[in-house]
């Protein structure tokens, strides 16, 4: 059987989940300095924002630096946390989500210009070169047309696609109805096959 305790003032169940407003309640105190506070977000999150880091990342070392990264984030900005626009647990996984993005991003400029500093240094057999060119222009096709896409339909797609979450899994993350989820997936995918100029 599950017993409820009080930790720092919070009805917190045994089983370690967390009541909906708990962890936005948490984050007012860590604005505040609230080291406790603070310890407490990190014990109940960081798993989970682990967890969604490296299915972006997969490289569990890069994971645990950039798990530091979304800490030290929450630590520092936690009093631009607004309770009136989410619960607390969305907006810490949010910015887990955005920085695990951010290092994927920064890895593949540096692996594009490590690539073309090595096609320019070998000599490449034409097809290779022709077939790393097409990559390339698609990739950037790509990217462009996810860039013109609204944030939360980008971000939908981009937790659907890249994070492998479900439609459920996204709209518990993002604190949205599923039906909304569903429906920014569905415009954001039909505006993508537009900027791609997909006909079909």
């Amino acid at each position: 059987m599950l017993v409820d305790v009080v930790i720092d003032g919070i009805d917190v169940p045994d089983d370690g989940t967390e009541p909906a407003d708990g962890v936005g309640e948490l984050l007012q105190r860590v604005a505040g300095g609230d080291e406790q506070a603070f310890a407490r977000v990190y014990d109940i999150l960081s798993p989970r924002a682990f967890g969604l880091i490296l299915r972006v990342l997969v490289d569990r070392a890069q994971s645990e630096e950039v798990l530091q990264e979304v800490f030290l984030e929450v630590w520092q900005s936690a009093g631009r946390f607004a309770p009136n626009r989410g619960q607390g647990r969305s907006w810490v996984l949010t910015i887990a989500h955005r920085r695990a993005v951010d290092r994927v991003r920064s890895a593949q400029a540096s692996s594009d210009r490590d690539v073309r500093t090595g096609l320019r240094d070998l000599d490449v057999a034409h097809d290779a070169v022709s077939e790393q060119v097409e990559l390339r222009i698609e990739g950037e096709k790509v990217t462009a047309a996810l860039a013109a896409l609204p944030d939360v339909q980008r971000e939908a797609i981009t937790l659907a696609y890249f994070g492998g979450y479900s439609q459920s899994e996204i709209a518990a993350l993002l604190g949205a109805p599923l039906g909304t989820i569903k429906t920014r997936m569905r415009d954001g995918l039909s505006r993508l096959r537009t900027e791609m100029g997909v006909t079909a």
